[in-house]
């Protein structure tokens, strides 16, 4: 999505350890209306696969994950990084280790919100070793939830993320797809 590249190219910068920062749209400040082009692709892409629900993880899956929800006409769910003390009902959990925070947390959603009918859409804001994927993967499977793929707004294809969903034969959309970074410039597939 030639109109993402051009945006992390402006406003994006590289950290050490392989890290883009491109919170000036979508990891703190949300531009609604990228986001909604965003959203609009993914439901391009993913508008002949029959989805009933898109699955996403907070906080940073919110924006991308409501918009494609949104064209696509269904449900959203985000799995939780906390269970609320207003939870009692039955969840399904995953852990989950953020390579940015160096912390392992427990993701869930309750088990009302996904079912062996459900036919999703996984939304998430990054893919580098993929551990959020990896665990709302989990989570679909303990639900036994049919995953028609997954939609990345940036992959960083060089951190092995990718790799593993396509192992595991589920279909992949990412719509900025990083090569590498180098002398702090980032190199998209393809160029």
């Amino acid at each position: 999505m030639k109109l993402l590249e051009d945006r992390i190219r402006k406003d994006g910068a590289v950290l050490p350890g392989d890290v883009l920062k491109i919170n000036s749209f979508l990891n703190h400040q949300v531009d609604p209306e990228l986001m909604m082009q965003i959203g609009q692709e993914f439901q391009r892409l993913f508008k002949d696969s029959n989805i009933t629900k898109v699955l996403t993880c907070e906080a940073s899956g919110i924006a991308p994950g409501v918009m494609t929800a949104y064209c696509l006409k269904v449900p959203m769910v985000f799995a939780r990084k906390k269970k609320p003390s207003t939870l009692n009902d039955a969840v399904y959990w995953a852990d989950v280790f953020s390579y940015t925070k160096k912390v392992t947390n427990k993701i869930c959603v309750e088990e009302k919100f996904l079912d062996k009918d459900d036919n999703l859409l996984i939304i998430d804001d990054f893919i580098a070793h993929g551990e959020a994927v990896k665990g709302m993967v989990n989570i679909a499977r303990q639900a036994g939830c049919n995953i028609a793929g997954i939609g990345a707004v940036v992959a960083k294809e060089f951190q092995g993320g990718s790799d593993w969903i396509k192992e595991q034969n589920i279909r992949l959309e990412a719509l900025a797809n990083i090569a590498s970074f180098e002398n702090g410039q980032v190199h998209f597939v393809g160029e």
